[in-house]
């Protein structure tokens, strides 16, 4: 079974989530970002989700991390818990 590890920034609002993304891309770092911004808890851990399969998270979640470009920072992300910037970091 496919597995994949990624890490990622929530938040309330798409130009929140464009606005980091831009900050990100421009050099900052992803988890110091994440760190500072996140309401996910895992924000406290630099966004890191750790190791997960297919249909473990939401389905907009899956549609990337499992066919999206590797440590490349996607989104702004749609789900039912806010906007996300998505970075895979591995998948197997």
């Amino acid at each position: 079974m496919a597995q994949a590890s990624a890490r990622h920034i929530l938040v309330d609002s798409e130009a929140k989530c464009q606005q980091l993304k831009t900050e990100i891309e421009g050099g900052r770092d992803f988890a110091e970002v994440a760190r500072e911004n996140s309401s996910c808890p895992s924000g406290k851990q630099g966004g890191n989700l750790g190791s997960f399969g297919p249909g473990q998270m939401v389905r907009e979640f899956d549609e990337v991390v499992f066919s999206g470009e590797l440590n490349k920072v996607h989104g702004p992300v749609k789900t039912q818990f806010g906007y996300h910037l998505l970075e895979v970091t591995d998948r197997k």
